[in-house]
């Protein structure tokens, strides 16, 4: 109810202009009602409350349509929150799969503004920068998907390649020409073009205009979705690659006391690394220069050295789950997925970071979210030669291994 009044406009700007266009605002508010009603009982509570509220519904009068729209939105309130932290929404196929769930605008209207409520009211800390954005990119990337058609799709490399010119035309304006440009980018590969803004990219571009690898790598701040935001910031890091960088990066990061909430990673031809990560600041400007001074630290003594001291308070003890681990490799895909659900606790990732580099993991992308006391990351990997790990005994020791030491990691602290 609250998005239909002025004072939610400049916390909810989407979600505001979404409920304003709903064609029956009374359904949202059905499905608010009955999206949890089935918690607790046994089975799926979704399928629960989509059976409780078609029965309201039918005792209530209302149409079939709207019956029908009532019950799919309790039946599918998680997908657009799940689909958004832990799928590559820059990923036109991700993007093209959700737009043929939800079938129509009206629908992704009226479940966007069921999952940005429902994440509020569940707990007002977990709306930050960071899913503003995630959520709004998902929302703004269906309903393009919707009106070009399900039947023709936008593709990797076009929207690659889209990017790609909209930052050269921004370099050129600011003096940087076609040829130095690429010359600087030296074929990171698709990703880096997919996962930035034009504006981001020439922004990065400009940073690493002049900059020489041989006194160090280049730390540097970017805006993140395009936007500016007081609890989020961009960090890119443009340093040459080698063992333990992950992890020597996420410890930097996690050693000036922030938190990381995505990371991307893209190697040049040269071997030379565009690596960007999120970062939750909610402490403005001074954290942002501390961010900055210490990741730069950190990745020039390597060896994790500024990673946090991993201690883990008694009453965290008390709420600790196994740690669940998955690795899958689907065929033809150049990446694995490592999927982590654990306990959340100080340097979490600088743990997961220096496993990484024993086990002889490259991280790719990193999506990271992290649910009150819970975790649930995903890391596209690939073995050290770039490819996929596709060997089932392979797949299956670094399952175990992760999933044993940080249940002794946490059991021990």
């Amino acid at each position: 109810r609250r998005f239909r009044f002025s004072p939610a406009r400049g916390q909810f700007p989407v979600a505001s202009q979404v409920v304003q266009k709903l064609p029956k605002v009374e359904l949202l508010y059905i499905a608010g009602l009955f999206h949890d009603i089935g918690k607790g009982r046994g089975g799926d509570h979704s399928e629960l409350g989509a059976s409780d509220v078609v029965a309201f519904c039918r005792r209530h009068q209302l149409d079939d349509a709207d019956t029908t729209l009532v019950a799919w939105l309790v039946r599918q309130h998680l997908v657009m929150s799940a689909t958004a932290q832990r799928k590559d929404i820059a990923d036109p196929v991700v993007i093209n799969e959700f737009a043929r769930l939800v079938g129509d605008e009206t629908r992704l209207d009226y479940l966007y503004a069921l999952t940005v409520a429902d994440i509020n009211a569940t707990n007002p800390t977990l709306w930050n920068g960071w899913r503003a954005t995630l959520m709004r990119q998902l929302y703004h990337g269906t309903r393009q998907a919707l009106r070009r058609g399900l039947d023709a799709p936008a593709r990797r490399g076009e929207r690659a390649a889209a990017c790609r010119a909209a930052a050269l035309d921004e370099l050129a304006q600011n003096g940087i020409d076609n040829a130095r440009a690429v010359e600087l980018w030296d074929a990171p590969g698709d990703d880096f073009f997919l996962h930035h803004t034009p504006s981001q990219i020439a922004a990065i571009t400009e940073a690493i205009d002049g900059h020489d690898l041989d006194g160090g790598p280049l730390v540097a701040l970017l805006d993140v979705g395009g936007r500016t935001s007081d609890d989020t910031t961009g960090v890119f890091l443009y340093a040459r690659d080698r063992d333990h960088l992950f992890a020597d990066s996420v410890g930097g990061i996690e050693g000036a006391g922030l938190s990381i909430a995505a990371a991307q990673v893209s190697t040049s031809a040269s071997g030379v690394c565009f690596n960007s990560y999120v970062v939750l600041t909610h402490a403005g400007e001074e954290a942002r220069r501390r961010l900055k001074a210490r990741l730069g630290a950190a990745i020039a003594a390597g060896s994790n050295a500024d990673a946090p001291v991993r201690r883990v308070s008694r009453q965290l003890k008390q709420f600790v789950m196994p740690t669940e681990v998955s690795l899958e490799t689907h065929p033809g895909t150049p990446t694995s997925t490592l999927r982590i659900v654990a306990s959340d606790r100080p340097g979490l990732l600088s743990a997961l970071g220096g496993l990484f580099a024993e086990l002889g993991i490259s991280v790719q992308r990193a999506r990271i979210t992290t649910l009150g006391e819970r975790v649930e990351d995903v890391f596209e990997i690939t073995n050290r030669a770039k490819r996929a790990i596709t060997h089932s005994g392979q797949a299956d020791t670094i399952s175990e291994t992760i999933r044993r030491k940080l249940d002794a990691e946490i059991a021990g602290a």
